[in-house]
């Protein structure tokens, strides 16, 4: 019998009581996120009973993050990101600007010295990698043009964090803490330290973009070669956490940051599908884990000690951020279910405010009070986000039907979401509406084009319809489930509505909305669910495409076209 068996004890112990308490609340009709908090309360040192390493399960809890974001990345590509830029770059920094006034605020009126509420309310603003994540998977939401709003915001925080991290230690003397050793001259190393940083993030940037496109799609492709299963899962995990340790090591990202990066290098592969279901059960693994790490290190007395102050904390986090990041959303004439959308996403703290809060109380920034509250509110605002997430659907509809203003603040006074009257109107008949100009409706978009067959695009993401317009393509923006969008198609004049997003419940607004207005306009859609084809084709919708079958289809039309050849 080994000695010191702490780690396993912690593995399995953990997931064995995350099991049981995730299956008891999701019979109660509860996500099973929240029996799994509950599982690390029960192991944590707030607690009696058993008490697992609360250092090692933050370490595990990491190496989910980094399986998790890898995997993200797997999935998301440059484009995407750069295709969100405009949104998600002032989006995120404006957002933590508007939370960390608030938490900083509160903690002033809580009588807190002025470096105290600063960290406490930065420890407010920035969402948690995993939660986010995993409710846009759980909702496949993730490729949707709100997902990468979402994810491309995230990615902008956690870039603005690893700043923070780094310019802290240098100011913690002017904040009124005890700086670390060698950051005794915050005036003179302020500027440096920001130029060393900002060097060291455009260094690995560049680093990932020259050699890490062109290295890890080579890996990838020579370890496949050999045919090996095992060879293939050790390659995409060593990738994943070896890049995530380098980077931070070498470039003083964070781990998540650098295995995101990994992940959009290794996309590029051909084999990039393969990874990512190779990684999918470490990943789920692991993220129950981070949830585990989260719940333990909670002390409940602080709901009893300190309940309005926990409420605060809570409101700041899902009422302050939620209504910052909605305006900001609808600011930049985006619809209204993605200014849902991205506020639910954002409406919870995790695993930077964690690392925030350590630093914070090593620098003497932050008190035992504040840790307590921040990790409430983590806890709190974790185990709500999924009800949160639940909610805005029935609160678009809700919102939609009593809102006059509601439905015009969307769509007031924006010029794309309108088709110039400059568009030859013979382009405006017979022609096909194309909804969504993604990887499907960009490659119909082409061969249409081709054809010289006239197209209009309805798309959300309003950067593509800017671009699309500059190439002269008709274009307009919006939700094409709303009936002014395919209005401004011009619908009624349609020869064949396209839809080329995979998404059945907007589908059918959209083909009983164009239907409405053109009877005899014909409609092809997609799908990634042969049950949801068969769904959709037998209440009538149209021409259904069902990915995997068009694909076995067109392959085995080319196997009878050779043996054809050979008779």
């Amino acid at each position: 019998m080994p000695h010191d068996i702490s780690l396993i004890s912690m593995i399995a112990v953990g997931l064995a009581l995350a099991l049981v308490l995730g299956y008891l609340v999701s019979r109660l009709k509860m996500p099973p996120l929240v029996g799994y908090l509950l599982a690390g309360v029960a192991i944590g040192p707030a607690t009696p009973g058993f008490v697992a390493d609360v250092g090692l399960a933050g370490q595990l809890a990491e190496i989910g993050v980094m399986l998790l974001m890898f995997g993200v990345g797997l999935h998301f590509s440059l484009a995407d990101l750069m295709a969100v830029r405009r949104i998600a770059v002032p989006g995120a920094i404006v957002q933590i600007a508007a939370a960390t006034a608030l938490g900083a605020l509160t903690g002033l009126l809580w009588g807190w010295p002025f470096g105290q509420a600063l960290v406490f309310g930065l420890a407010l603003s920035v969402a948690s990698t995993v939660v986010l994540l995993r409710a846009l998977e759980d909702r496949g939401l993730l490729d949707s043009i709100n997902g990468r709003i979402a994810v491309g915001w995230l990615v902008v925080e956690d870039l603005v964090m690893v700043l923070t991290l780094v310019l802290l230690p240098p100011l913690a003397g002017l904040l009124g803490g005890k700086p670390l050793p060698g950051h005794e001259d915050a005036g003179g190393h302020m500027l440096q330290t920001l130029l060393v940083t900002l060097g060291k993030i455009s260094a690995f940037i560049v680093f990932m973009l020259v050699v890490g496109k062109r290295l890890f799609p080579r890996l990838l492709w020579l370890v496949a070669r050999t045919g090996s299963r095992e060879l293939f899962t050790l390659c995409v995990i060593a990738t994943a956490l070896g890049v995530a340790y380098g980077s931070a090591k070498l470039f003083d990202v964070s781990f998540a940051l650098g295995a995101f990066f990994a992940g959009m290098m290794m996309r590029e592969s051909e084999y990039s599908h393969r990874a990512a279901d190779e990684s999918l059960p470490l990943r789920d693994a692991f993220s129950v884990l981070f949830f585990v790490s989260v719940g333990m290190l909670f002390a409940p007395q602080v709901l009893v000690n300190a309940p309005l102050k926990v409420l605060a904390v809570v409101l700041i986090i899902m009422l302050g951020k939620t209504l910052a990041a909605m305006a900001l959303v609808l600011l930049f004439r985006y619809p209204l279910n993605t200014a849902l959308t991205v506020g639910a996403s954002l409406a919870q703290i995790g695993e930077f405010s964690f690392i925030l809060a350590g630093l914070g109380m090593a620098l003497g920034l932050l008190s035992v009070e504040a840790n307590s509250l921040i990790l409430a509110g983590s806890l709190i605002s974790i185990a709500l986000n999924s009800l949160l997430f639940a909610s805005v659907e029935p609160a678009l509809a809700w919102i939609r039907g009593r809102s006059e203003l509601a439905r015009r603040l969307e769509r007031r006074d924006d010029p794309l979401a309108q088709l110039p009257m400059s568009i030859d109107q013979e382009r405006l008949t017979g022609q096909v509406v194309l909804v969504g100009y993604g990887r499907v409706g960009r490659r119909i978009a082409a061969q249409l084009e081709a054809a010289g067959i006239p197209y209009v695009v309805a798309e959300q993401n309003r950067e593509l319809v800017e671009t699309l317009r500059k190439r002269d393509i008709p274009a307009v923006s919006g939700d094409a489930s709303e009936a002014e969008v395919l209005i401004q198609a011009h619908i009624h004049r349609a020869g064949l509505l396209v839809i080329a997003t995979p998404d059945s419940l907007h589908a059918r607004q959209m083909v009983a909305i164009a239907r409405a207005l053109n009877p005899g306009v014909q409609v092809l859609l997609r799908t990634h669910s042969e049950e949801e084809a068969r769904m959709l084709e037998k209440e009538g919708l149209g021409t259904v495409f069902f990915s995997e079958g068009v694909l076995a289809q067109s392959m085995g039309r080319r196997i009878l076209d050779a043996f054809g050849n050979r008779a």
